[in-house]
């Protein structure tokens, strides 16, 4: 059950769902949208072309410097845990290691970082079938939670306003994280639309400040479901909003303190 101090305020349409990890959830009643607000935050690479590096390996994630990709191969599960393959591209030639794009590409060297939504015209070594972190905003959904009946699948639409500066952004669920992660995992691109200063994937640091309110539209993914232009995500998540009453039906939802 939603708590007193968890409660709505007026005039909002959302109404109590259910729960996930003390992140509760609230259902508009066409129930085209649901909505849950949180305060964490941790920003993901995945999906940029120079997302991971082999000679980053041997470095310390968060003390470490002289970086050459934008985030921690360890992060990605690389090399010892064994659910790196779904982060990074095993090799086609030998699955034991990752995939390292050639000579030919604009970022040779670097690992192919893969995401879950992705273009399927496009081949798997092709580090443009997947979405890129620092261009589009996205969020991550974890594991147990995009199991959850009605949470919607990857390519769905969704929006998202920092509460206290108001900054807001149209995003697509392009990544499903681990089983129980935290809500609020986001590309870089997402992160610095909601007031984030260059936000760290590696680090933190740089993260926007602050809780943020979300809405996602189950059932709104596109055919295909990838690839579109911002211009696209923009204008379809302009749309859905208008159909549960514009931005003011999430400022409008706002938890009491």
């Amino acid at each position: 059950m939603v708590t007193a101090s968890h409660a709505l305020s007026e005039p909002c349409t959302f109404v109590e769902w259910t729960q996930y990890r003390n992140t509760n959830l609230y259902k508009h009643p066409s129930k085209a949208a649901y909505l849950f607000q949180t305060s964490s935050v941790k920003v993901d690479a995945d999906g940029a072309p120079n997302a991971y590096h082999p000679d980053d390996i041997k470095l310390h994630c968060t003390k470490g410097d002289g970086f050459k990709g934008l985030d921690c191969p360890a992060n990605a599960g690389y090399p010892d845990s064994s659910w790196w393959p779904s982060a990074l591209l095993p090799d086609p030639n030998n699955s034991k290691i990752a995939y390292v794009q050639p000579s030919s590409s604009p970022y040779a060297g670097f690992f192919v970082s893969q995401t879950s939504l992705y273009d399927s015209s496009k081949t798997k070594t092709d580090p443009a079938r997947y979405v890129d972190s620092r261009n589009v905003p996205y969020i991550v959904l974890p594991g147990k939670f995009y199991s959850m009946l009605g949470t919607g699948v990857v390519g769905d639409f969704g929006y998202a306003i920092n509460a206290s500066s108001r900054k807001a952004s149209p995003f697509v669920v392009a990544e499903i994280g681990p089983p129980n992660a935290e809500l609020g995992e986001m590309s870089i691109a997402l992160a610095t639309a909601l007031g984030g200063v260059s936000p760290n994937p590696r680090t933190g640091a740089g993260t926007p400040k602050g809780k943020t309110i979300y809405v996602i539209f189950p059932k709104s993914r596109l055919v295909p479901s990838w690839p579109h232009a911002n211009e696209k995500i923009t204008s379809n998540t302009e749309k859905l909003l208008q159909s549960i009453g514009g931005p003011t039906a999430l400022t409008d939802c706002n938890q009491a303190p």
